[in-house]
């Protein structure tokens, strides 16, 4: 009798989370109302369907394919799907993988041999499959250059590639970080092993899926049949037609109608029942692959609390999402040309019509209340906080309100909860505690996220000046110079651009600037040396200082003046150039001057505050020591009187940068020195050179 208590209510539980065959009378009318909203008459709209158990259950089309012509959306309508068509790109590699003709394990530059040549480590393709190469994303690599994609007429898949010859993000293979440039790549590969175009092998590839109306571009000015036309009205309430005049292809750019994406669905659902091996293996997380959250051009976490494999994608105004649901066999496809709504939320809302309830809670997400159940003061909260992977976050006050805001995006305001947990004011279920020690988040459907909170940091004015000059990276060839303003803010102003900025101070070696993050890079003297920028997609992109600036001649005093040291030219002092010393009072008089210099050229590089209130020259002397240019250190007192000075070098050519004081006295010194083998006019090297100076120990 208990077993058939317990069996007849196992069957009730096992009916009641299950999804019907199909969809009830009632799902229908709450999805038709639901996507009736999302567009307005005369609007462009978008194309949306459901699969459930290999059928399909559910399409609509709402709003206008082309606003010009007042042409409706229609299952003809070709819609672009931007990232979404990674998924297709991925399976073209692993059709050639399950063909014998190339393995996951290859190296790149077995296909791609002027790629990435100084990097040791190998570039496997199964890192760029699921975004665990390193290479950087050349949409914001464009991004800094302030010449963004949309701009770029007649921008190919050749031209995306020349900016990533250089460095890496990170090692291949230690972490993720989603780049479109991986599958711009793998189209390169693909044409290699195939022998084909990339074109002429993915087009063979929908056929064989009966996509016949999917293709992916192949220049913007051919003629696509039934396109949808992408338009926004940034708010301002007329549409406009975003611009799409380049020719880039396989991280996006795959234009198809619904009907052949909802037919590819079902392919999916019943793949494993068919024994297709190349779409039940693409499902899958990759095989021998330290990431498992990314596979074949899919997302493999889960969603609305559901075991899921999804993926969104947002080019211009056209967006698009695929949210499978394998336990449920449901998946749903939204595509849309307007760009003031986003497939991804219509998407959820879709699929939680269909989805049997669920109690979200999920152990991982949970604060521990008692641990923030004491009361904080707002005083105690606010300020700057940094998690493992060096993001800031910080937690503001406006108005007796309190803000989370990541770097500079738009602030979120939160609302306290209980204790010391407050919650996002648009999303209640983003949970945040305050303790002592920092902040810890929990976010539904990630790990808790721990941000130590970050000592205030009141810069000097020295420091600040040393971050001035001039720098420039290689990689993008973009090069920018920041100055000190006479309000001690850091201005940033880059190379061609008539707009300056103000950047944003956080810590020693935290900067923000818009969405850069910018950490500086110190020398053995603790002088900046190069700036490392984060954006977006990009990790640690340096920007040498390429020219020395005001901040290394100049150092602010205690009495608000400043001391300057400089080089003279050869109608002032001894010789060809003198080192020229000056005291400024705070309105710029002139207090003192002293002159250092022989008969020949010697010049000034850089001046330090000496901790007994004196000063510390460096620089390089032709007119003493044992070459060409030797190294001149001179140490005066606080009136700029020479207490000693002393050449270091050999035959050829040295030169003084900077220095910094170790203790009683002792200096670290930074310089260069050059060897010359066979002589002064052979293939001369130069190589940094560090060393010490003991004033007890000059001779």
């Amino acid at each position: 009798m208990n077993k058939i208590v317990i069996s007849f209510f196992f069957l009730i539980s096992l009916f009641s989370s299950a999804i019907s065959q199909e969809l009830t009378v009632e799902q229908r009318i709450t999805i038709d109302k639901y996507l009736q909203k999302q567009t307005k008459p005369g609007a462009p709209g978008l194309a949306a369907g459901i699969i459930l158990n290999g059928e399909v259950v559910y399409e609509s089309y709402l709003g206008l394919a082309s606003l010009q012509h007042q042409v409706p959306i229609d299952q003809n309508s070709r819609f672009n799907i931007a990232s979404v068509a990674k998924q297709f790109t991925a399976l073209c590699v692993l059709q050639l993988i399950l063909d014998g003709k190339m393995s996951l394990e290859d190296d790149v530059r077995k296909y791609l041999t002027n790629m990435y040549l100084e990097v040791e480590e190998p570039i496997k393709i199964k890192h760029m499959l699921n975004h665990s190469s390193g290479i950087r994303d050349f949409y914001d690599l464009m991004s800094i250059q302030q010449d963004p994609w949309w701009r770029r007429e007649g921008l190919d898949n050749d031209d995306a590639i020349e900016l990533l010859e250089n460095d890496l993000n990170f090692k291949p293979g230690s972490d993720y970080l989603y780049s479109n440039s991986n599958y711009t790549l793998l189209t390169k590969i693909i044409a290699e092993v195939s022998g084909e175009s990339f074109h002429d092998y993915a087009k063979s590839l929908f056929e064989s899926l009966g996509m016949k109306n999917t293709s992916f571009l192949k220049d913007y000015m051919h003629v696509i049949p039934n396109i949808a036309y992408p338009y926004s009205d940034w708010g301002d309430g007329v549409w406009q037609q975003y611009p799409m005049l380049t020719n880039l292809y396989g991280d996006g750019f795959l234009f198809t109608t619904l009907k052949d994406q909802l037919h590819f669905e079902m392919a999916i659902q019943n793949a494993e029942e068919e024994g297709n091996k190349l779409l039940t293996v693409s499902q899958n997380p990759i095989a021998n692959a330290q990431i498992n959250t990314y596979g074949y051009g899919l997302e493999l976490e889960d969603r609305l609390g559901y075991d899921a494999i999804h993926h969104s994608g947002g080019t211009g105004s056209y967006h698009a999402q695929i949210a499978r649901y394998p336990d449920q066999k449901l998946s749903v496809f939204v595509m849309s040309n307007n760009g003031t709504i986003w497939s991804g939320y219509i998407a959820d809302e879709l699929a939680s019509v269909v989805l049997p309830e669920k109690d979200q809670k999920d152990d991982k997400i949970t604060l521990d209340t008692r641990a923030y159940s004491s009361e904080r003061s707002v005083e105690s909260i606010l300020g700057e906080y940094k998690n493992e992977d060096g993001a800031i976050v910080r937690i503001t006050n406006s108005e007796g309100d309190l803000f989370w805001k990541r770097a500079n995006n738009n602030p979120i305001k939160l609302i306290k909860d209980s204790g010391s947990i407050y919650v996002a004011e648009q999303n209640t279920k983003i949970r945040i505690g305050f303790n002592s020690d920092g902040l810890t988040l929990a976010n539904p459907g990630a790990e808790l996220r721990f941000y130590k909170k970050l000592v205030p940091f009141s810069p000097t004015k020295n420091y600040l000046n040393a971050v001035t000059g001039k720098y420039y990276s290689q990689s993008v060839d973009v090069g920018f110079t920041i100055t000190l303003n006479k309000d001690s803010q850091l201005i940033f102003h880059q190379d061609d651009a008539s707009k300056s900025s103000t950047i944003e101070v956080i810590q020693r070696d935290a900067f923000l600037l818009y969405d850069y993050q910018i950490i500086p890079e110190y020398d053995e003297t603790d002088h900046v040396q190069s700036l490392m920028i984060s954006f977006n997609r990009i990790k640690d992109l340096k920007f040498k200082k390429i020219e020395i600036g005001e901040s290394d001649r100049v150092k602010f005093t205690e009495d608000g003046g400043y001391i300057q040291v400089s080089t003279t030219s050869e109608n002032y002092g001894k010789g060809n150039g003198d080192i020229l010393l000056t005291k400024n009072l705070s309105n710029d008089n002139e207090e003192w001057v002293k002159l250092f210099g022989g008969k020949a050229y010697d010049k000034a590089h850089s001046i330090e505050l000496a901790n007994d209130g004196g000063f510390l020259l460096v620089g390089s002397t032709s007119s003493y020591g044992n070459g060409n240019y030797d190294v001149w250190v001179i140490k005066t007192d606080a009136h700029g009187n020479e207490e000693w000075s002393k050449t270091f070098g050999e035959e050829y050519n040295e030169y003084g940068y900077y220095a910094k004081e170790l203790g009683d006295g002792v200096w670290r010194i930074y310089g260069s020195k050059q060897d010359c083998p066979n002589g002064v006019n052979s293939n001369c090297q130069t190589s940094d050179w560090l060393f010490k100076i003991d004033p007890g120990n000059l001779n």
